[in-house]
């Protein structure tokens, strides 16, 4: 027979972002421990809320699979002595596996005999394994931790219940001083303590008390409210994924309703709305057919319908107050002028180890400059990236981007066309963000993407040079991003820049605010970028080989990678690589050979009888003016002469046993010492 076996841990409510990875850690870490205890299954459940974290294990066997294992001892020549008795060879061998000598049995390998025993291990019942649980659940890993009262554990949120449950039989246990039980928490406001009776009862249980266990059901159930929504009041609601996540993930059960503001907001820009709605309030934003924003939202209460009027007139007015707060800012922003907010930017630090916003910006410039001449802009286009870079953090200092940041560089674009700038330099200041994600949306512009790369570079190469380099996954300036972003637009727009060549130009260029240092910490940050663009498949020599290539052009560098990893599948693949390689090996010899040839030694044994004043016309080494009217005839020509012969001069002068490496390193020792550089 099998068992099910439920598993619930009761919490404070933990932050939206971090129940889901939660729930499917606490699936994966439970199927490893069944797993490594020889358990077998059918299927885990997940279930997760705000409060609680949970699985049930479908068809759990309700004992070890029994374990026979075979060990190879000594050969039987040193197992047994002379009288054949065993050696402390083979006792201390099947000692150490919990075994006598009189579980040995000899078995022939390869024509030699050798000691073997079997090893049987009847498997525990469930019930004897259980406890383990425990240990999985503070193995739990969480992005931020904290600890309660007097005690020195720490986890993501306090702990209130653990259920531990087979079939029907309750297990004792104790985690972080709480003690397991049956106990559930229903519902904060509408609901109670409830006993779980089994682990088939769970969902159910938990339903009297207004909570809905599975994350999938509650999500159905909001859709399917949505949907009744949208056909009561012949309109269409924008479902966001991520925020339907994050609100799945702040109820326990869920009542959607619509709520309308005034259609005055409407002359408010778009995304000042829609932010203010979805990432200020958690709404869902409410559209017509054509797409058209309409005076509504769509929120879901954590609760039943019971006083839903007194919930949607609460949520109307909490947003109201923000729309107001955003059609002044609107209003009061468009009467700033462009040129104070930048002289401003003098005084508002980027970081206090780095500087100004402005001193960025003029970095910024200088980079966007270098960057515009390499992919060779036109000049109004010069003329537009320089604009651009000078002036693309104003709206900063806007009111509107000062209560929502979210918006900022969108504000930025609409307050420069505002302002009567031109449309490539307004949304090159929106675009410079871009990417916000480490795979989210690139710049269109080539204007925007030049001043993206540059405000991204001088970014990362300030930070590294005041030391503040991320390390693990510690990055709180995400440094990762800005380098993922460079090198994603890079390749989107096939400029080939070597990544190399373009730092050290950047190191190069002066600045008054800043010195850039530890340039090839940055590089090696940039291929750990470059590598994360190639794809899993290539296997891990071909993607070292690449990034230490002579090339860092980022499109080249993963191209290759894909197709060396093609290659290698090929039959003639291997036999390709060798002879290249010994090709290569062969080559470095020769070069090795060449550059040990000693020029003054083979002077002063074959040529110094000749240059060294004892033959007439022949130019004595150390005698410049001798030599000067020789040297003009160039490198390549006295080489030809001292190889091939010259008037009265023989071919290798007279030593045909000479190479020619050593002819040309004899010519350069006697140039070089008679006023030349050869």
């Amino acid at each position: 027979m099998t068992k099910n076996l439920l598993v619930e841990l009761g919490l404070e409510e933990m932050p939206a972002y971090v129940v889901t990875p939660s729930m499917k850690q606490l699936r994966d870490k439970i199927a490893a421990f069944l797993t490594d205890n020889r358990l077998t299954f059918d299927k885990i459940e997940m279930f997760s809320t705000p409060r609680r974290l949970a699985v049930r294990v479908s068809n759990l066997s309700e004992k070890q699979t029994d374990l026979t294992e075979d060990f190879k001892g000594p050969s039987k020549k040193i197992a047994l002595d002379a009288e054949g008795n065993f050696t402390k060879a083979a006792q201390g061998f099947v000692r150490g596996k919990g075994l006598t000598v009189e579980d040995i049995a000899f078995r022939e390998v390869k024509g030699e005999e050798y000691v073997y025993v079997t090893k049987q291990e009847i498997g525990k019942p469930v019930e004897e394994l259980i406890d383990g649980v425990t240990d999985v659940l503070t193995s739990l890993s969480f992005p931020v931790n904290m600890h309660w009262g007097t005690n020195t554990f720490e986890y993501i949120r306090p702990v209130h219940t653990l259920t531990v449950l087979l079939d029907d039989e309750s297990f004792l246990m104790n985690l972080f001083d709480i003690e397991s039980g049956r106990t559930s928490r229903g519902h904060r406001f509408l609901g109670h303590e409830v006993k779980i009776q089994s682990a088939d009862s769970y969902e159910e249980d938990l339903r009297k008390v207004f909570v809905i266990a599975s994350p999938m059901e509650r999500e159905n159930m909001i859709l399917d409210q949505i949907k009744e929504i949208e056909k009561m009041h012949n309109v269409h609601v924008e479902i966001d994924e991520d925020l339907l996540d994050e609100v799945l993930n702040l109820i326990e059960y869920p009542t959607a309703f619509i709520g309308r503001f005034d259609e005055r907001y409407l002359d408010v820009p778009e995304e000042v709305l829609v932010t203010s709605m979805k990432v200020n309030q958690r709404y869902f934003v409410v559209r017509n057919e054509n797409g058209k924003l309409l005076p509504y939202f769509v929120s879901v209460r954590n609760g039943n319908a019971e006083h839903l009027e007194n919930v949607v007139k609460g949520n109307q007015k909490v947003l109201v107050a923000r729309l107001e707060d955003a059609e002044f800012f609107w209003r009061e922003d468009q009467r700033l002028v462009i040129s104070d907010l930048v002289e401003k930017l003098k005084n508002v630090t980027f970081h206090e180890k780095i500087g100004s916003l402005a001193e960025h910006m003029e970095r910024t410039a200088k980079i966007a400059a270098l960057l515009a001449e390499k992919v060779q802009l036109s000049k109004q286009e010069m003329k537009d990236v320089a604009r651009a870079a000078a002036i693309y953090k104003f709206d900063l200092l806007t009111g509107m981007v000062g209560e929502f940041d979210e918006l900022q560089g969108i504000m930025g674009e609409k307050y420069a066309l505002l302002a009567g700038e031109n449309t490539v330099v307004a949304k090159a200041i929106r675009e410079h963000y871009l990417p916000t994600a480490s795979d989210g949306e690139l710049p269109d512009t080539k204007i925007g993407a030049i001043l993206a790369i540059a405000d991204k570079m001088d970014t990362i190469l300030s930070f590294f040079s005041v030391g503040l380099i991320p390390s693990g996954s510690n990055d709180p300036y995400a440094l990762r991003r800005a380098t993922q972003g460079v090198v994603r637009i890079l390749d989107k727009f096939g400029w080939h820049i070597a990544l190399d060549e373009l730092v050290e130009e950047i190191y190069a260029l002066q600045f008054d605010s800043l010195t850039y240092s530890n340039k090839e910490q940055v590089l090696d940050f940039f291929r750990a970028r470059i590598e994360k663009m190639m794809d899993s498949d290539v296997p891990k020599d071909i993607v070292s080989s690449v990034l230490n290539s002579s090339t860092f052009v980022v499109r080249d560098l993963v191209e290759a990678a894909s197709l060396l990893a093609e290659k290698a599948q090929e039959d003639s693949f291997k036999s390709s690589v060798e002879s290249l390689a010994r090709v290569f090996n062969l080559a470095e010899k020769a070069d090795a050979s060449s550059a040990k040839v000693d020029g003054k030694a083979v002077f002063e044994a074959n040529c110094k009888m000749c240059h060294g004043g004892t033959i007439p016309g022949a130019p004595v080494v150390g005698k410049n003016d001798d030599w000067a009217p020789r040297i003009k005839q160039g490198k390549e020509t006295l080489h030809k002469h001292a190889l091939e012969g010259f008037n009265t001069m023989p071919a290798k002068g007279g030593n045909t046993s000479l190479s020619d490496d050593e002819v040309k390193a004899a010519v350069d020792y006697m140039v070089n010492e008679s006023g030349g550089k050869f």
